[in-house]
């Protein structure tokens, strides 16, 4: 009988075989130690002065607030009987939740301004009392008659009565100092015209509503936000509030609501930009059918390191996540696309180099989702191209390579084109200081059920965030600081009453004590007051008060000239004091502010880093030069559409030169080698992946959120302006020809030597 010879693997495979094992084992750890951060600080320039500022406001006071409205339809609901019991046990189990540094509500409010004042009546009875006493008892020692001592001691309380008597009759109508009072409620919130008194507009905006503002402790985590906003949520839902209508909303639900889409797009957009590119490779007829798929499977593996490699770092994918994959899917199956038609090797890892660099630039940018996007996008691109050159087939079938040569057009022609291209081109980037830019938070859940929210809040409390005047200083309860805090107040609210509503502040809550008290009247006031209430605008030590103005945030454009009025208009803090504007805000304002003074730097960059990485890698410079050139032309075109159409760019697209670098310069120095070589199965291959990368960004269309759509669109458009501006570069300074296929000769860069050999 024949016996059967079993063959052993090569070394070849079991290293790949190993090779294949490790990167499994790096990439599920990696995924595994992956988390996504969608939160505040991630749309907000990082390791700058503003951030530092507000992070330590947060520190002190707590975090921006979970805000809770609760409607009623007639006016006083909220806060009679039985509501306002409820509140108050509402407001208790709230600041029973986890990771909450402080709960403001109208029935805390309430309670605490209950005691003090039955305190405070305790305390003037037990002193008038111990007075009575005294004197009546110095006075017998004297030997006084009893009836004189009567006398002596009604003289002593005489001066008691005649400062404290007048507080004692005003308070009477209303009642006893007790939330069961309704007189008394009546009394302490509401004025004589039914409105609620200033002071308490930021938990009773109007007589039909209350707010009650949930401040986090401060430098939540996502995860710890989100559970947060969620046990909210729940303990309101549990509460049931009768006859009120609720909303949920505030700077942290906002987040919450945008980590959630965020996790709920990411398999929608992956999976949707996965199918149009694999049907994109399986319905052209590009290759061999078994191996159509090869560059998809190279760009899902780069996607997947590129995400682990994040995952091993312990730094988390932020918004720019949801346009990570699909951006990746389009461009990073390019290289391997070009690889499997033999294309020179020297030339795509300068193609792929200079894209990596092109978004590799974005790590330049302001806000910290834009920088980990472009992180990212480089890495993955990178990686890309080296399973690309790994997994490149060696046998190719044979086809014809060979491009006819069309009909040249004349110098003049291609001359007055190119100057007609130039001018259009530049005047969109003369355009560029002009277009207009959107980056308040808001903007970024726009579309979704918690932008709503947050109108709807804005719409009754009249602000959706705060700007702090803070003051620093030895004892900031002095009269002088007093004094400060309170011509600050008014020159803010004379300047922008319109647009800033005054939340709450120290000379708000010591309004009582009139325009110049003492140091003890003021001592005494703070005293008396509910450390609740002192709490939320002076700090234990004395030493920091803070002025709250609620905003709107959805015009960050008119925040920054806001801050730099009052920031001039201020008056000069006292000596050994010092004052500072900060808020969430005014950090949004600096961001916007970073974004926009950085325009050209933004989308310039890339583009010359893609053009520097050409020069030193290709051995053509000229092809450095036309891709450039190609580059600046689809950019300004781009730019000039958008400014005609009145377009909001964002801080994602605003970076729309390297986004343009990364696909236009690939494409011209991939069209010129073809053109040079006459090589119709290049130029074919170049086509294929810009409409790959075309349905691959339109997939993004498909996001409920504005900001990651229009950057899918906008990406989409960019791809086509590319390919037509690297057609046209080609076009105006065409290359020398001549024929064959191309080289597999060319030098290859030492770190590739040994590679697939």
């Amino acid at each position: 009988m024949r016996r059967l010879k079993l063959s052993c693997p090569s070394r070849k495979v079991l290293a790949m075989a190993a090779a294949l094992l490790v990167l499994a084992g790096f990439v599920g750890t990696g995924l595994a130690r992956t988390r996504i951060e969608t939160g505040v600080s991630s749309l907000l320039p990082g390791d700058d002065p503003a951030v530092t500022r507000f992070e330590e406001l947060s520190r002190s006071f707590g975090g921006d607030p979970v805000v809770v409205l609760l409607e009623a339809e007639q006016p006083g609901l909220l806060l009679d009987q039985p509501h306002l019991p409820s509140l108050v046990k509402l407001e208790g189990e709230l600041a029973k939740l986890p990771d909450v540094a402080a709960v403001y509500g109208p029935g805390t409010v309430l309670n605490q301004v209950a005691g003090r004042a039955q305190d405070l009546m305790a305390e003037l009875s037990g002193r008038r009392d111990r007075l009575r006493a005294q004197a009546q008892a110095q006075a017998k020692e004297r030997g006084a008659s009893d009836a004189a001592a009567a006398r002596i001691a009604d003289d002593a309380v005489g001066g008691f009565d005649q400062r404290y008597g007048k507080l004692l009759v005003q308070a009477l109508p209303a009642g006893l100092p007790t939330l069961k009072n309704q007189a008394f409620v009546k009394a302490v919130v509401f004025g004589a015209d039914g409105n609620p008194r200033p002071q308490w507009h930021f938990v009773v905006p109007s007589a039909k509503a209350a707010a009650i503002l949930v401040r986090p402790r401060q430098n939540l985590d996502q995860a710890a936000t989100e559970g947060l906003v969620q046990g909210v949520r729940d303990t309101v839902d549990a509460a049931r509030v009768d006859g009120a209508t609720v909303t949920v909303s505030g700077v942290p639900a906002m987040a919450g609501a945008l980590a959630d889409e965020v996790r709920a797009e990411l398999p929608l957009l992956g999976g949707a930009a996965l199918l149009a590119i694999a049907l994109c490779f399986l319905l052209v007829p590009w290759h061999r059918r078994r191996r159509r798929l090869l560059p998809l499977a190279g760009s899902l593996t780069a996607a997947a390191v590129t995400v682990a490699v994040f995952g091993w770092l312990g730094r988390p994918l932020s918004l720019g996540v949801v346009a990570f994959l699909p951006v990746l899917l389009g461009v990073g199956s390019d290289f391997p696309t070009y690889l499997s038609r033999r294309a020179d090797r020297r030339v795509v890892f300068a193609v792929a180099a200079a894209t990596a660099a092109a978004f590799g630039a974005l790590a330049f940018a302001p806000l910290p989702f834009v920088q980990d996007l472009g992180i990212a996008l480089g890495i993955g691109v990178l990686v890309a191209f080296a399973i690309g050159l790994l997994f490149r087939p060696v046998d190719v079938e044979p086809e014809s390579t060979v491009a006819r040569n069309g009909r040249k057009a004349s110098l003049p022609v291609r001359l007055g084109v190119g100057l007609v291209v130039a001018v259009l081109a530049a005047g969109g980037w003369a355009m560029l200081p002009k277009v207009s830019l959107q980056s308040d938070i808001e903007s970024f859940v726009h579309g979704l059920p918690a932008f709503e929210d947050a109108k709807r809040v804005e719409q009754v409390i009249g602000s959706s965030g705060e700007v702090d005047v803070v003051l620093h200083g030895p004892d900031v309860t002095s009269p002088e600081a007093l004094d400060w805090l309170r011509q600050a107040q008014d020159v803010t609210i004379a300047r922008h009453g319109d647009r800033l509503r005054p939340v709450v502040s120290l000379p708000t809550l010591l309004n009582f004590l009139g325009p110049a008290p003492t140091k003890d009247e003021i001592t005494a006031a703070v005293r008396l007051l509910p450390p609740y209430l002192t709490g939320s605008v002076l700090r234990a030590d004395g030493q920091e008060s803070v002025l709250s103005f609620g905003v709107r945030l959805n015009d960050v454009e008119g925040l920054v000239g806001l801050r730099d009025d009052l920031l001039n208009q201020l008056p000069p803090a006292p000596p050994g004091y010092h004052a500072e504007l900060t808020g969430l805000p005014v950090v949004a304002a600096r961001g916007y502010e970073l974004v926009s003074e950085n325009r050209f730097w933004t989308n310039g960059l890339g583009i010359a880093v893609a053009g520097l990485v050409l020069v030193v890698v290709l051995a053509r410079r000229k092809d450095a030069l036309r891709a450039v050139t190609a580059a600046l032309v689809a950019t300004g075109i781009g730019l000039l559409g958008i400014g005609m159409t009145g377009i909001s760019l964002t801080p994602i697209t605003m970076a729309l030169g390297s986004l343009i670098a990364a696909v236009g310069c690939e494409f011209t120095v991939l069209l010129a080698e073809a053109e040079r070589r006459r090589d119709l199965v290049l130029r074919r291959s170049v086509l294929l992946v810009a409409a790959v990368s075309t349905v691959g960004y339109l997939a993004l269309a498909l996001s409920r959120l504005d900001a990651i759509r229009q950057f899918g669109l906008l990406l989409a458009a960019a791809v086509l302006l590319s390919i037509a501006a690297a057609w046209l570069v080609v076009w105006l300074a065409p290359t020398r020809t001549r024929s064959g296929p191309s080289s597999e000769t060319t030098p290859v860069p030492d770190l590739l030597v040994g590679v697939n050999s």
